[in-house]
Formats: structure tokens, C-alpha cells, sequence
């Protein structure tokens, strides 16, 4: 007697559904420069802290990851969150998330 094949259920993800660094990066960019607290739009470049360069503070930094989130259709969990400092780190982040578009 011969079992019949299984179904098997497969997911594919494209690279961060096509994102790529330069975009992101450029995404993050407008955001900030429409955001108010950052104390001189001219220190916004990929390198940037929040804090140290930016002079955002913890929940100015809240509010941005949350505009990131709103940017980018995702949810970011809080012990993520805690980790994006800087413009690279959610430049990083975003391009390691599959749902991101």
C-alpha cells in the first residue's frame, strides 16, 4: 500500500518585500526632519543617535519608533524597540522584518 503525499504548507518571504538600504534610510530621513524635537535637522544622517546627536529624548525616541512602525506597516515588540537607538539600527531592523513595505 502506497500513503498519499502530504500537503505541505510553505511560505515564501521576498527580501523585505523589496525594501532596500538607500530607501529605507531616505524614509527614516523625511521623518525625522518633519519631527519637531530634533534639534538641528543638518545632524540627521545614517550615523545619527537619537539622544547624543539628535537630542531626542527617551520619549521623543518612543514616539519616533512609533512613526516608524506607522512608516513601514509594522508592529516593532517593545524588547526590539529598546534596542533602536539610531538611524542604523532601524534602518537595520526594518530591512530584517519580511512585512515591512
Amino acid at each position: 500500500a502506497r500513503a498519499a503525499p502530504k500537503a505541505v504548507s510553505v511560505r515564501f518571504y521576498s527580501a523585505a518585500t523589496g525594501l532596500n538600504k538607500d530607501e529605507v534610510e531616505g524614509r527614516i530621513f523625511a521623518l525625522l526632519q518633519g519631527f519637531d524635537k530634533v534639534n538641528d535637522p543638518a545632524n540627521i544622517k545614517s550615523t545619527a543617535h537619537f539622544a547624543n546627536d539628535l537630542g531626542l529624548d527617551s520619549l521623543d525616541t518612543v514616539e519616533v519608533v512609533m512613526a516608524i512602525e506607522e512608516e513601514f506597516s509594522i508592529e516593532i515588540p517593545d524588547k526590539d524597540a529598546d534596542t533602536i537607538h539610531s538611524i542604523d539600527k532601524a534602518v537595520e531592523y526594518i530591512l530584517s522584518q519580511p512585512d515591512a513595505h
